[in-house]
């Protein structure tokens, strides 16, 4: 097979899964945006992320913050014009880049169920244990959980469609993919809330995705 053969041999394996009519959240910041930043800008946010997933910044001031990173509040005030905005986009900066890689993951030969599969293992990233810091903390910033919320419901779009491509291929059984799909989506939040996360045996996103995977094991048509 000549190079060129096989390189689109290559792409057509990798053609990428597509969900007409699904939508992601609209970035707090949009790209057109977030280019415009400086490097500085850029290694900050990056830093931001760290420190809220160790150890929190809701109860700091802006002016704590920046002097916490070491830089002006002006340059903040080029990324979002208060805290709360500028942590939330933090955050949502951090679930999209989440929510790519699991789209990323797929592609046009992969089983729907298998598809499911990969895109909630990727998805449930963003319950990794330190991600229980910095949802304890982000619960004391206006809008966040509205930010959570968006997110959550892409992820059930996404999960609901390949239910639906199961059970048209008949991978699955028949059922309610709505009511799956709002289970699955929610696993890895409700496993990653504090009261939930301190008595589980392993990390909020081990337990999301055991769990993920004994309902997709009972859903299988051929059990």
């Amino acid at each position: 097979m000549s190079s060129a053969a096989s390189k689109s041999s290559g792409n057509e394996r990798a053609a990428r899964l597509r969900f007409p009519g699904v939508r992601a959240p609209k970035p707090l910041l949009p790209p057109q945006d977030e280019r415009q930043l400086s490097a500085r800008q850029l290694e900050l946010l990056d830093v931001l992320e760290e420190k809220l997933l160790q150890e929190g910044l809701a109860d700091l001031t802006m002016a704590e913050i920046a002097a916490l990173v070491g830089c002006s509040m002006r340059t903040f005030y080029g990324i979002a014009p208060s805290k709360d905005e500028l942590l939330l986009t933090v955050v949502d900066r951090r679930l999209h880049r989440i929510g790519r890689a699991a789209i990323e993951a797929l592609d046009e030969s992969m089983p729907p169920l298998d598809a499911l599969r990969a895109y909630l293992q990727i998805a449930n990233q963003a319950v990794q244990p330190e991600a229980a810091v910095m949802s304890k903390d982000l619960a004391k910033v206006a809008g966040a959980s509205r930010l959570f919320d968006s997110h959550e419901s892409y992820l059930m779009a996404v999960t609901q469609n390949l239910l639906d491509r199961a059970v048209a291929e008949g991978q699955i059984a028949p059922v309610d993919t709505a009511a799956v799909a709002h289970v699955l989506a929610g696993l890895g939040r409700e496993f990653a809330r504090p009261g939930v996360a301190d008595v589980t045996e392993a990390s909020p996103k081990q337990t999301a995705d055991a769990v993920s995977e004994l309902i997709l094991l009972g859903l299988l048509a051929d059990r």
